[in-house]
């Protein structure tokens, strides 16, 4: 094994860059080449079906069998004038991946030979095995009917010979089964509840769009180096393994020069991207070494997060095509930096208003306010709720150091914003609101540059920040499926704005005019929300403090965490929105137990088993030989002189023994810890049990290893060690 470590590095050093040809088109020309979109629907559907297909894109309207049947014949004729031969419903179970199961487009033509057929039948529905997939004990082996069904408002595209659906997928007996179908609701829900309050500035609103920007980091390691370690093999991320001499502190990485193989990668995943409609903008180096990001142009929601599904897959596809493996859990590497994926989040009218943009007047800010307000009311009610939709076995190993924002939700909004926000606090209303004769009413509310992005600083430690038009959630994993924060995020928001118009109609039921009852209240949530702003250093002991003092949620249990979702008051939001029953959250919280538990069972498994196969008889082996050569001392050199020449190596053969013996004692209670474990039957205890318990030990048998690793002559390590994993490129 030693000699396939040496023999790994050889080759990934001699491994060049793949020659990326580029189409001789431009991207505009080549861009949703393999994406049935509205132009390609303009051509291949009948223009009163194209009618009707749009609107229920837009609207929401629901699709009758016979236009569904004529939308299946065109989408199945560009698929197969673009080389496709089988069809899949692609829907996002509650894996955190995809899940396709592709059929051909044949059938039998009635005289012994073959047809090729795609029916609206088969567009609109199908019937995956249900209990196949994770669904917290709705779904039996016995009673496994699940159905998939069509998102028209997220176009189908092509992948090699696949024409791929974007789908739903739901129980025989109604509850969601997957992250899609409580995204659109929550989209919905937010749609409806922020036109209602676009009503106070503008009447014109007729439909609100939440708008997402993700960026992806990611890390990239040789294939060669990757099949020689199998911890990053069975569980993408290293279990054993000491620090680099040099790893990121000079800080000579980020937005380095771009190494030409990981470039050629770059140039090659970006094209595929954009013929699949991913409007990709952004790629260069992170702060890590091999860390790298890739970001979007923001697209709506529902979109956006089918996007990244999709990205995710390809960049694994895309990797293996040019010697690389992609790294996409949060914290594959100790010492250096995690990975995360940024969520942008904001809301847009269908007239052009971006809300969470400051505008030109009093007015426009005034409405501003009223949607950043909200958002941060949002936040402080169910900030333990979005950090559970980010919360993850993999996620809770990058959240707190390294650039990473904490276990703790709170948001920073930049001193220029603040400044608002307080000087309204701190005002009356009549002090805000004056006549300005022919001008109407006049707002003092100090103006808002049209820069404002320019005008706020930055703060890494923050997990939900302000930055100019938008918020950015960045605690969210590399690895996630985006639908989750956004499920949470959105629906929260739907609820508070409801409680918003809710406490200014009652205002303006009263005599209140409409502007003074929209400050009044304002200025109210402007106060009950203060806990959740905070603009100083999250990493810090006092803001643990601090935040606990606030009643801000300090847990940092993952298990524990989850719990967050069967609140009564998450509960409460979660229905009264139509966005999940207590039945999905009991059915999802399940699964993210469960799930939590095999994570840690499987690292588990694996460092036991790299233990006893690799690492102890590397020690073992050196140490033997160490014995050996103290042996020839006494036998060279009169017995003092062999003691003096012979003090290091036995100091180190007894710091092996020492580091050997503690590995294998921890290795086999972790094995009795995990067999206690294992038979406790409800799901939220075991996990918990995993957490206090198991977890813990994996990071006690690592130190004792890596410093083995520090010890044992370099020609017999076995495993790729850190200064090969992320500096060879």
């Amino acid at each position: 094994m030693s000699k396939l470590r040496f023999r790994v590095v050889e080759k990934a050093f001699q491994t060049k860059p793949l020659e990326v040809t580029a189409p001789s088109e431009r991207p505009s020309e080549y861009f949703a080449k393999y994406v049935f979109n509205r132009e390609k629907m303009f051509k291949y559907l009948p223009t009163p079906v194209y009618s009707k297909l749009v609107d229920a894109m837009d609207n929401g309207v629901a699709l009758d069998r016979d236009i569904a049947d004529k939308v299946a014949e065109g989408m199945k004729r560009w698929a197969m004038e673009l080389g496709a031969t089988h069809y899949t419903h692609w829907f996002q179970p509650l894996t955190e991946g995809t899940a396709e199961k592709h059929d051909a487009f044949v059938e039998h033509d009635g005289k012994g030979g073959m047809m090729e057929e795609f029916s609206g039948k088969l567009l609109v529905q199908q019937e995956p095995d249900a209990s196949s997939f994770p669904n917290g004990g709705i779904r039996n082996t016995f009673e496994a009917r699940g159905y998939s069904a069509w998102d028209p408002s997220s176009p189908v595209f092509v992948v090699d010979d696949t024409l791929c659906i974007p789908t739903v997928f739901i129980a025989y007996t109604g509850e969601s089964l997957d992250y899609k179908t409580p995204l659109l609701k929550a989209l919905r829900a937010v749609n409806k509840t922020a036109v209602d309050v676009c009503h106070y500035f503008n009447p014109d609103v007729k439909k609100v769009v939440a708008y997402l920007g993700w960026e992806q980091e990611y890390f990239l390691v040789d294939e060669g180096l990757y099949a020689a370690r199998p911890d990053l093999l069975l569980t993408g991320r290293t279990l054993m393994g000491h620090e680099a001499s040099k790893n990121q502190q000079l800080e000579d990485h980020y937005f380095g020069a771009i190494p030409t193989r990981v470039a050629a990668f770059m140039k090659d995943l970006e094209i595929q991207a954009l013929e699949l409609g991913i409007p990709v903008k952004t790629r260069h180096n992170e702060v890590a070494p091999n860390q790298f990001e890739l970001a979007p142009i923001f697209e709506e929601c529902n979109l956006a997060v089918d996007h990244n599904m999709l990205i995710m897959s390809l960049m694994r596809k895309v990797a293996r095509t040019h010697g690389f493996r992609v790294l996409l859990h949060e914290k594959p590497f100790k010492g250096v930096n995690g990975s995360g994926k940024h969520n942008n989040w904001s809301l847009g009218t269908d007239t052009g208003i971006l809300l969470m943009a400051p505008g030109k007047t009093a007015e426009e800010n005034l409405r501003f306010i009223t949607f950043v307000v909200n958002t941060l009311m949002a936040v402080y009610r169910h900030n333990g709720l979005l950090k559970a939709s980010i919360m993850s076995a993999t996620n809770a190993h990058r959240l707190g150091a390294n650039e990473a924002p904490p276990a703790i939700i709170s948001s920073f909004l930049g001193r220029q914003l603040s400044k608002v926000l307080d000087h309204m606090e701190d005002s009356s209303t009549d002090e805000l609101i004056s006549l300005g004769g022919k001008h109407g009413m006049k707002l003092d509310i100090p103006q808002i540059p049209e820069l404002l992005i320019d005008n706020t600083d930055r703060n890494r430690t923050s997990p939900f920040a302000f930055t100019g038009n938008r918020f950015e959630f960045r605690a969210v994993g590399s690895e996630a499926n985006c639908a989750s924060a956004m499920i949470a995020l959105n629906t929260a928001v739907a609820e508070q704005l409801i409680e918003f118009k809710k406490d200014v109609d009652e205002l303006i039921e009263k005599g209140e005019p409409k502007v003074s009852a929209i400050i009044q209240v304002i200025r109210k949530y402007i106060k009950l929300c203060k806990p959740i702003r905070f603009d100083g250093n999250g990493y810090s002991d006092e803001w643990k403090e601090e935040a606990a003092r606030r009643g801000l949620d300090c847990e940092t249990s993952c298990p524990i965490i989850f719990d967050r979702y069967l609140a009564p008051e998450s509960i409460k939001m979660f229905e009264e929105t139509g966005v999940m029953t207590q039945k999905e959250l009991e059915a999802r919280n399940e699964v993210k137990w469960e799930t939590y538990t095999k994570k840690i069972q499987i690292e588990a498994r694996v460092l036991g088993d790299l233990v006893m196969n690799h690492i102890v008889p590397i020690a073992t082996e050196y140490q033997t030989k160490l014995l050996d050569n103290v042996y020839k001392m006494k036998g060279l050199f009169p017995a003092e002189e062999a003691e003096h020449l012979s003090s290091e190596n036995l100091a180190i053969i007894r710091k092996i023994s020492e580091h050997t013996i503690y590995i294998k004692e921890h290795v086999d209670a972790m094995v009795e810890a995990r067999k206690v474990a294992n038979k406790i039957a409800d799901e939220r205890e075991k996990a918990i049990a995993y957490h206090d318990n198991i977890s813990p030990m994996l990071e006690q048998i690592r130190y004792h290893i890596d410093k083995l690793e520090l010890i044992v002559d370099d020609q017999m390590w076995t495993l790729p060690k850190y200064r090969e994993l992320l500096f060879i490129r």
